[in-house]
């Protein structure tokens, strides 16, 4: 029933809204009722297709086999709907690591024009968030560049709350007292919102970058947990609707290395729309010009462009693959 597929290390599950009806999970006809009425069936929904069978579990694994689910499409030609369930039960607004996964599933099954479509992701927190997908070929890679708009930088992007202005390089960014007590080297953030929230920490050295083992470990694992989910599982502070961690060092010219600390899921291999927020926050602090950054994560680098507008806003786009993994 449920698809597996890997992307740069990130694995979601793909199913069908008529084969988890099938499964007798109680599913809303259209993506935006599913959206407005996921308390009723989203915990059924992940225990279906993302728990482990039983007694399969490798050892030191995450708790789910999946980063998430995708549930769709809704129809059979573009505009395609679908939603993005995080294995808390929540819902993403948008992923890139996880519209990649879903263009593969949909080209796999014969949906996705040459031309490319437009993927709708509905959720609670607003309006459906757009994303703009096309087919392509990098350097002999097939895959498909996702249009991911044009960011937003600051505290109100991301409806952050309490947070304090500094300066670095000469560019006001922000402070975040509860990452600041965790780690006093932690005080220069940027906020960026590229359709979900980020708050992407500016590091000196690379050799500084939290590893994914240190995130999952106690007490850090609960002091991220509880600034970057929503309540009731976090504290919602600095951001009362959660918000998607990230911390970045400058390797090279054109060139970031990151780590992601995911809302909903916690420490991740990588995450397109993070890789995505970084290069936009490199860029607003003069780390990297426009054209194409590379983000290198724990699970692969990811290319991204950026196109400056008018010296003073980005609009970014990001390449990526995909493959079935069972």
């Amino acid at each position: 029933m449920t698809q597996f597929y890997d992307a740069r290390g990130n694995i979601y599950g793909v199913v069908s809204p008529q084969a988890l009806r099938e499964a007798g999970i109680e599913l809303p006809a259209s993506a935006a009722e599913c959206a407005s009425l996921r308390q009723f069936w989203t915990e059924a929904a992940i225990k279906r297709c993302c728990d482990w069978p039983d007694g399969q579990r490798p050892a030191n694994s995450k708790s789910h086999r999946s980063d998430g689910l995708l549930i769709g499409p809704f129809q059979t030609s573009p505009p395609f709907d679908v939603l993005i369930v995080n294995t808390d039960g929540t819902l993403a607004e948008r992923s890139g690591n996880g519209l990649t996964i879903f263009s593969q599933a949909v080209t796999e099954q014969g949906l996705l024009p040459e031309e490319g479509a437009l993927l709708r992701v509905h959720h609670d927190k607003g309006d459906a968030v757009e994303t703009s997908v096309k087919p392509a070929d990098v350097a002999g890679v097939q895959g498909f560049w996702l249009d991911l708009g044009q960011a937003d930088f600051g505290p109100c992007a991301v409806g952050a709350q309490n947070v304090e202005s500094v300066d670095f390089n000469s560019r006001e960014v922000s402070r975040i007292q509860p990452l600041a007590a965790l780690d006093p080297t932690w005080e220069h953030s940027q906020f960026v919102r590229i359709g979900n929230p980020h708050c992407v920490t500016l590091l000196g050295d690379k050799s500084a970058l939290p590893s994914n083992e240190q995130m999952r470990e106690s007490p850090l694992n609960e002091g991220l947990t509880q600034i970057a989910y929503a309540m009731p599982t976090g504290v919602g502070d600095p951001c009362p609707a959660g918000v998607n961690l990230q911390w970045a060092a400058r390797d090279s010219e054109q060139r970031i290395v990151a780590r992601v600390f995911e809302r909903g899921e916690g420490p991740t291999a990588s995450s397109g729309t993070s890789a995505s927020a970084v290069a936009c926050a490199a860029w607003r602090v003069g780390w990297v010009e426009a054209g194409e950054v590379q983000v290198v994560m724990p699970g692969g680098t990811a290319p991204i462009l950026l196109e400056a507008i008018d010296g003073a806003q980005v609009r970014v786009r990001l390449f990526g693959t995909a493959r079935l993994i069972g």
